[in-house]
Parts: structure tokens; sequence; C-alpha cells
């Protein structure tokens, strides 16, 4: 029977492993190891072997693959516990509440539509994280308080900041039934002048009309009056109470959809010119619980 030390991979190839995965560089890892990039690839390719499975989906920008990523959160958590052990004969540190906290600030309707479903998984995975959820003001790019990792929206860069693209969508008109039955029909597609002249536009800075009018072939301008909402999901809200049409990303509507609340007056989507970005500044992804995190989100979201 093999011993428990034989199952045990080397912590070098651990600590090569977990570099990688959190500076996306081998390069990078090498040089914080202070070992030669040759000597990263061979450990992770002895890990690999040792394991029997591929550690990574993709070697040009080194996400994890879904094995890669769950036996991550395990070295995570082992290299944690490793560094908060005592030496002997030392004095024994003084804990904090037992968690590593993470502040994360978040724009309210991704929190609400995307994250908040998911993060049973992340509590789950990662029970020794404290989770502190800020709100981000997305037209601005601003939180309210100091974070660790924000979730910004729009096109980057992000001057002071690392960031990793999260989220692309799609955008499509909706309205309520009521506001449908009321004001439309408005065509097959709501892709000519006539159909969005008849139309109230509910206006938003997050997701302008012009993306929509210019793949229609629309000669119109971006609307300079009607009601206007610098939230998404106050976006959608206004058109479930009538208001008028809305311009939907799709991802982040879905549930207005499920719930017959709106319905698409097209069945053509558009890319919004606009995305979601895990950003952070210098450094912070050295702590385990900010590399975990980014890790976790960029896997859930995705999957």
């Amino acid at each position: 029977m093999a011993s428990t030390a034989a199952r045990i991979p080397p912590i070098q190839a651990l600590l090569a492993f977990e570099a990688v995965a959190r500076l996306r560089s081998v390069t990078l890892a090498a040089e914080e190891l202070n070992v030669t990039p040759s000597a990263v690839s061979h450990r992770i390719r002895q890990l690999e072997s040792r394991l029997g499975i591929k550690l990574f989906a993709s070697r040009s920008e080194f996400l994890p693959s879904a094995d890669g990523a769950a036996y991550l959160a395990r070295v995570r958590e082992a290299l944690a516990a490793l560094q908060e052990q005592p030496l002997p004969g030392a004095a024994a540190a003084t804990p904090g509440p037992g968690a590593a906290r993470l502040r994360v600030a978040v724009t309210p309707t991704f929190s609400r539509q995307l994250l908040l479903p998911r993060l049973a998984l992340f509590r789950h995975a990662y029970p020794d994280i404290e989770l502190m959820l800020q709100v981000a003001i997305p037209v601005h790019n601003v939180t309210a308080e100091e974070a660790d990792i924000e979730l910004r929206f729009g096109s980057g860069p992000f001057p002071g900041r690392e960031s990793v693209h999260l989220l692309s969508d799609e955008v499509s008109p909706v309205c309520s039934p009521g506001y449908l039955h009321e004001a439309g029909p408005f065509g097959d597609g709501f892709d000519t002048e006539a159909a969005v002249g008849r139309a109230h536009l509910i206006r938003s800075p997050l997701e302008p009309w012009r993306t929509w009018f210019r793949a229609c072939g629309i000669g119109l301008p971006e609307p300079a009056s009607g009601n206007q909402f610098n939230d998404l999901g106050l976006v959608h809200d206004a058109a479930v109470a009538g208001f008028g049409v809305a311009l939907m990303r799709l991802k982040l509507g879905q549930s207005w959809l499920d719930s017959g609340r709106l319905v698409r007056l097209s069945p053509r989507s558009v890319r919004s010119p606009h995305d979601y970005f895990l950003c952070w500044k210098p450094g912070t992804l050295a702590r385990w619980e900010c590399a975990s995190f980014v890790d976790w989100l960029r896997q859930a979201i995705n999957a």
C-alpha cells in the first residue's frame, strides 16, 4: 500500500501551478518563484502526469480547465493553511474571525441576476473566505468604498487597474405584453424608423439605442428625451411598468423574459459594445482569496 507521502505532489509543483494560474504567465511565475521558466513548465507537466489530468484548458491564456480549477481551489486552501501554521515555539498569532475577508464591488443588476444565484457554490467551495459585496456605479465605474476586486462595465482599458474580460452580451428590444397590446404592433422586428417612431423608447447611458439603430440601418439620432435610468434593472422594471420599449442585455435580463414580464419585439440580437470586466490593483492577486474569486467567477459565468 502506497504511503500518504507518496500520494502528495511535490510542494514545488503545487507552488508552480498556483503561480501560473494566478499570474497567467510561466515567465512571471518563474520570476516570482526565482526559478527558470523551463523549470516551471517541467513542474506543471510533472504535476499533470502525477494527477492524470490536464490542468489548463488553454496554454496561451493559462486558464485552468474544469479539473484544474477544482484542484486549484484545494491547492490554495492547503497553501493558505500552511502559511497560517505557526512555527514550533513561536507565539501563536491571534486570528481574526477565522476567515479571509474579500471585498468585491459589483453593479446592482449584475449582482442580483448573475452573481447572487451562484454564490452558494462559492460559499461551499471557499468556506474560509468572508465575502463583502459593495455597490459599484456602472456609469462612472466608481465604488463607495475601497474594494479588492471590482466589476467594471465598458470597453476598457482601465487606468491603474489590471483586468480580465468576464462577459459579453447581446441586446434586443423588449416591452411588456400590456404595452405591446396598447401601442403595437410594431412589425416583425422593430427594425424600421416607422416602428421605432411609434414607441416610447426607454433611455439609458449604459445601453444607448444607437447600437440597435446602426445594426438595423435606422437613420435616427440617439433619443434626447424620454424616461431615462442609469441602472439596467430599473430599465427592465420600467418596461414592465409600461413606460415603453427597452433595449435589453439578453443574458442579464433573461429572468424578465422567462417570467413573461417582458417580451422580445425582434428575433434579432446585436452585440453590445459594452462588456463586463474584473479589475484590481497590481499585486492584488498575490492574495489567494482574490485570485480564487477571480478564477471561480470566470468559470461560473462561462459554465
